[in-house]
């Protein structure tokens, strides 16, 4: 039995990808669960943690606007910051700032401002995205590159199984001082991640060479240097396409994430500490895709699994419209569509906008991509927060709406996509 089980991971392509990881690949697949553990934890209950503070719907759906807002900002200089620091250095600084800050902040927030003010430390995150995901792909082999990002989620889902932990402390300590206990753990958690990750790996080629060639470069004339970027971007209709994807994407699953559960728990029923169970099954219907069938998918065209995720997508916010009060099965089966169409539609979603991208200028092209994608999205948590409050089914109903716009962008792609996964 275990010689088969041997057998089967040594040939099992995934597998072979992950053993054969090196250098910075390696570092940032290994180090991610330090920073997925905890995230598991808190994230299912930030939102009913606001409601339980004092915030309403509205008040919510603000503090996302305005970390959204001060994202465009943060991802336009995303690139610039990591052309001019490195990919090490600055996902080394950014990452405290966006992640071991906001947490502080969070764990000991009583009002709408201190929330505000954690907002605007996370939105920093979108530099450190740049500078994360330039150091896990610049200087792997662009065959594994799918592959490579499929590890990247499936250490983030190892961490969702140990989300019961936090179920059992809210159950027996109630929702506040348990998140705030959560959250003292995710500062330790993460920080000791970002520091393990700055040892562990070295300026990638690339980014040594961006270094290079900035030394005697101000900021100012870098900044000037976008232009020429924008202006290539915006002939490249592989770009306008992922660029057009995302949007949608982003904006759908930052409705979804937002008020999941807030809708979940008061208006169909479900028990606040229970919220930790459906990323469970989540993650694990999520491992069996992976797992059995993805790598057989990666050999399509890329419209193909795309197009089925965008479709259970679809499927899975029609589910949430109309699921009853005192269901939960039904939320269940929305669960289960949900996470096909995540493991579907996300890593070829993030290989495609790599393979789209000049190597040369992969940082800068990152950044306006980001900032585009939060400067259209930003609004979207406000409105999101306002449909809430009126039906708090409408974010779903919106959200339904743009995955079959996504759909609609996917399908005239047969050509290109074939092209591409053929090269």
């Amino acid at each position: 039995m275990k010689n088969r089980l041997g057998r089967w991971l040594a040939q099992h392509p995934l597998f072979d990808t992950l053993f054969s990881l090196k250098g910075n690949p390696r570092a940032c697949t290994f180090t991610e669960p330090l920073w997925g553990i905890p995230s598991a934890l808190y994230t299912p209950y930030m939102t009913v943690f606001m409601y339980a503070l004092g915030l309403g719907d509205v008040e919510i759906g603000l503090v996302i606007s305005i970390g959204l807002v001060f994202q465009v900002f943060t991802a336009l200089l995303g690139g610039v910051v990591t052309d001019r620091l490195g990919r090490r250095v600055t996902t080394l600084i950014f990452d405290i700032v966006s992640w071991s800050v906001p947490v502080l902040i969070w764990m000991f927030a009583d009002s709408l401002w201190m929330f505000v003010a954690a907002a605007i430390a996370n939105s920093f995150w979108q530099i450190t995205n740049n500078s994360w995901t330039c150091l896990l792909v610049e200087d792997a082999p662009q065959d594994k590159l799918v592959d490579i990002f499929t590890w990247a989620t499936i250490a983030g889902l190892l961490s969702i199984f140990f989300a019961p932990i936090a179920a059992l402390l809210i159950e027996r300590y109630g929702l506040v001082p348990a998140m705030r206990a959560i959250l003292a753990f995710t500062f330790i958690s993460m920080t000791t991640k970002f520091v393990i990750l700055f040892f562990y790996t070295k300026e990638t080629v690339a980014g040594a060479r961006r270094k290079q060639e900035l030394i005697n470069v101000s900021l100012g004339d870098q900044l000037r240097q976008y232009g020429p970027v924008i202006r290539d971007m915006m002939r490249d209709r592989k770009v306008l396409f992922i660029l057009a994807l995302m949007i949608l994407i982003q904006i759908s699953n930052t409705a979804t994430a937002s008020f999941f559960s807030l809708y979940v728990t008061e208006n169909l029923g479900v028990a606040k500490s229970f919220l930790s169970y459906f990323p469970l099954v989540r993650a694990g219907i999520m491992f069996v895709l992976i797992f059995g069938i993805q790598t057989r998918l990666n050999r399509l065209p890329f419209r193909i699994p795309l197009g089925i995720g965008l479709s259970l997508y679809g499927v899975s916010m029609l589910i949430l419209i109309f699921a009853p009060t005192g269901r939960l099965w039904i939320l269940f089966v929305y669960t289960a569509f949900e996470a096909l169409a995540y493991s579907l539609v996300i890593p070829q979603r993030d290989t495609l906008l790599t393979l789209f991208l000049d190597e040369n200028e992969r940082a800068r092209q990152l950044s306006l991509i980001d900032a585009a994608i939060v400067a259209v999205s930003s609004p979207f948590g406000l409105i999101a927060g306002l449909l809430s409050s009126v039906d708090r089914r409408l974010p779903f109903a919106l959200n339904f709406i743009f995955y079959a716009l996504c759909l609609f962008l996917v399908m005239p792609k047969r050509r290109a996509t074939a092209r591409l996964a053929g090269k």
